[in-house]
């Protein structure tokens, strides 16, 4: 009898299924992971990868967001789950969208709407969390004043196109997690950034993690981080932490025991 109701009570593993939108004439084809026991629509948060494009360890972020109760969405901003290990593929891929932002805000746009369409997700309850590159998307999705309640930036790019609009006040709340040692995002754009947001009368923040560099959160990275690029252990514990109590308050959701 006690075996019985231990097997019983071990949750279920959360379940992914292809999903597929398109931009223009692009497709797109992202994964989402979600619950599987669910009573109603519930919040989603969708994952905008690191430069590779939607690869296992985007997968692998859109797992652990599905086991905190929320719908996953692993976005594609390439076009057919485009994926590289190549940084040179990586830097033409994500350049060409860092130089046309128009172009990044209408890709991200249009993973926001397929989510927020879905009857299964409550349309109210949307935000967005990215990595590196994908941490400069959500950012522009902030800016471009897409229906989210909220983002949050993964040791991403801060910068801005001068020629793009801006809403203000900037709706989406932002959380943004930085290593404070991350030469790819030096002192002066974080200082141009924060002037920015209070431009716009956003409702942000920053937490800089002592002695992280850039890609802080991703083992792959490797561990040198005179290289400019490491994981670190500390921060990324400490930065998911953030980003679990950010998105309960946000959804007014309480976190499953054990993830507090």
């Amino acid at each position: 009898m006690v075996c019985s109701f231990g097997l019983r009570a071990l949750a279920a593993p959360p379940i992914a299924e292809d999903y597929e939108y398109s931009c223009g004439e692009l497709r797109l084809k992202g994964l989402m992971i979600r619950p599987t026991e669910t009573t109603g629509p519930l919040p989603a948060v969708l994952v905008f990868p690191e430069w590779w494009g939607l690869n296992d360890y985007a997968t692998s972020r859109a797992r652990q967001l599905a086991e905190l109760g929320y719908i996953a969405v692993a976005a594609d901003m390439y076009g057919d789950r485009k994926v590289t290990t190549d940084p040179q593929v990586a830097a033409r891929l994500a350049g060409a969208l860092k130089s046309d932002r128009s172009e990044m805000r209408r890709r991200a746009e249009a993973a926001v709407e397929r989510v927020r369409t879905d009857p299964r997700v409550d349309p109210n309850r949307v935000a967005a969390i990215g990595y590196c590159f994908g941490g400069t998307v959500v950012l522009e999705l902030a800016r471009s004043g897409a229906p989210v309640r909220g983002v949050v930036s993964f040791h991403g790019g801060l910068d801005r196109k001068a020629d793009l609009p801006t809403t203000s006040p900037i709706r989406p709340r932002i959380l943004v997690l930085h290593g404070a040692d991350d030469p790819l995002v030096p002192p002066d754009q974080v200082a141009a950034f924060e002037e920015e947001m209070r431009t716009h009368r956003a409702d942000y923040r920053i937490v800089r993690y002592p002695g992280a560099v850039h890609s802080f959160t991703n083992p792959a990275a490797g561990s040198d981080p005179s290289r400019g690029v490491a994981y670190n252990p500390q921060a990324d514990r400490d930065s998911w932490r953030e980003m679990a109590a950010f998105l309960a308050e946000l959804f007014q959701k309480p976190l499953p025991k054990g993830h507090n």
